[in-house]
């Protein structure tokens, strides 16, 4: 994936990272506004329930009381007692007494010779109380009243008694009884609604309320409030929860933002190229001087990214060691090695692959392990496998000594690349288990010309061989080069004079036409 399509996948997971923080919150402060105002309701729809309840419980009270009375009726003593019962209970407004169906005498007292029947009930409750819900009073004359029947005595109430409850602004209340017949009402609610509500309250939904509906002995209440009111609710909402979205919005895109850095920075590349598999194998040929023959190669690590540009390892193999990448490296090195050449090392026993260990897998030996599990089963013999060791891994010499030697036992070839640009020393060379050493190119290049330097491969070339140890060189690119190194008796080489790192395609055509031109 490029930079310009990591920033571009970054920008859109940003915006939706924002997107969804502040809809989330959006979503929430919705979900807590209805929430909290259907739970507000369903409290007002409950007192409702209560009051109505109490107000029957006041008038079945008096009722039963009355019909318990044993003084003469419509007498003195009778009006009396209705007069005091109407006056203590604030439910009842009067008290009628009838005989055969009509009225006789009220609290208010007694009875001319008109003719008034006693109502007819619009619903009758489980005890027995008849309740008429509309009618004018005959006597008083007043405001339609609600009218309650026990045997002979009836009670007369004001209907919105059974809904006289403290509600907030905008809250509107139905009372009615369990067959659906609207008792009382509280702030002129549409009945029509309460009725459909009444009906079937599953399936009613509009446009304009919410509303809450409880059921208790004998009572159906219903809390209805305009939809207006819960939009000042969800301000309020939104006042705290957008703030608290934006918030989280900012930390998303922080830490998308974060994320991003970390996978554009050179680190958090080579952790995804190493994780994608990105990094490929090319071999340099290894040339034997005194023949020209191809021998083996080098196998030199090229990271290919996405868009197609090939790093050399000196750019990130030290980002690699620093960071504890380097053993994922080597495993995977193995690996391309192992699956580019296996069938070509398998047919012929005289090539040779040179593999460079870190210093890293020098002081643990896990490098050897992970070399012998890949080669496990494949027909690789451990001698075609050269080990070649950065003057960097001998710092711990102790270490260095037990995984070389080590090595050596397993039929591996171990040699010193870039040698005389560390930390080895005569001293340190004659206590490692060595085969080689790789003479660096900087010294190399030095060969033929006035630098002061210019002597020092020749040393080395005689430091080598005092060691019993064999030679190679690196970085070759001239005839006058290679034959000075042929006349000093150096045994192998690599360079551009032979050729560059080639994929591997490339290095199995080179070595074939190598060995027709240069046969055994």
């Amino acid at each position: 994936m490029g930079r310009s399509h990591v920033i571009v996948v970054s920008i859109v997971f940003a915006i939706a990272a924002a997107a969804l923080s502040v809809g989330s919150m959006s979503y929430l402060s919705r979900y807590r506004a209805g929430s909290e105002e259907q739970a507000r309701l369903n409290v007002f729809a409950q007192r409702g329930l209560v009051r109505a309840q109490s107000t029957l419980n006041d008038i079945r009270a008096i009722l039963f009381t009355l019909n318990a009375l044993s003084v003469k009726p419509c007498s003195a003593e009778h009006i009396a007692i209705l007069r005091r019962l109407t006056a203590n209970t604030r439910s009842v407004d009067e008290i009628d007494y009838f005989e055969n169906g009509l009225l006789k005498c009220t609290s208010w007292g007694g009875i001319t010779d008109e003719r008034i029947e006693q109502p007819a009930a619009d619903f009758i409750t489980e005890d027995g109380i008849k309740v008429t819900i509309r009618m004018v009073p005959l006597v008083s004359k007043g405001n339609p009243v609600m009218a309650a029947q026990y045997n002979a005595y009836g009670v007369l109430t004001v209907p919105e008694r059974f809904a006289d409850v403290i509600v907030d602004e905008g809250i509107q209340l139905v009372i009615a009884s369990d067959t659906g017949k609207i008792l009382s009402t509280l702030n002129s609610p549409n009945e029509q609604l309460a009725a459909r509500i009444i009906a079937d309250p599953q399936n009613v939904e509009d446009d304009n309320f919410l509303f809450s509906v409880e059921r208790s002995a004998g009572f159906i209440a219903i809390a209805l409030e305009p939809k207006r009111y819960l939009f000042i609710r969800l301000h309020k909402e939104d006042m705290l929860f957008v703030p608290i979205g934006i918030l989280l919005a900012v930390l998303a895109i922080g830490c998308v933002f974060m994320r991003t850095r970390r996978r554009l920075s050179p680190l958090g590349e080579l952790i995804i190229a190493v994780k994608k598999h990105e990094l490929i194998a090319h071999y340099q040929p290894i040339v034997e001087l005194a023949s020209g023959r191809c021998v083996g190669a080098e196998a030199l690590l090229r990271w290919q990214r996405p868009d197609g540009e090939v790093l050399r390892p000196d750019l990130f193999i030290p980002l690699a060691e620093e960071s504890g990448l380097i053993g994922a490296i080597t495993d995977q090195v193995i690996g391309l090695v192992v699956r580019d050449l296996q069938a070509m090392l398998v047919s012929d026993r005289s090539l040779h692959v040179a593999i460079n260990l870190s210093a890293d897998d020098i002081k643990d030996g896990r490098g050897l392990d992970a070399i012998q599990a890949a080669l496990a089963d494949t027909g690789i013999e451990n001698r075609q496998i050269w080990l070649e060791a950065t003057e960097r891994g001998f710092i711990d010499i102790t270490s260095a000594c037990l995984t070389l030697g080590h090595a050596r036992e397993l039929g591996h070839a171990v040699s010193v690349d870039d040698f005389g640009t560390g930390y080895s020393s005569l001293s340190s060379l004659q206590k490692l288990p060595l085969d080689a050493v790789k003479i660096d190119k900087s010294f190399i290049d030095k060969i033929g010309t006035d630098s002061a330097s210019s002597s020092v491969t020749p040393h080395i070339i005689a430091m080598a061989k005092t060691l019993h140890l064999g030679i190679f060189a690196e970085g070759v690119e001239t005839q006058g080069q290679a034959d000075y190194l042929r006349n000093q008796k150096v045994e192998y080489a690599q360079g551009w004079l032979f050729s560059a790192a080639m994929p591997v395609e490339e290095f199995i055509s080179y070595y074939k036409k190598n060995r027709e031109q240069f046969p055994d």
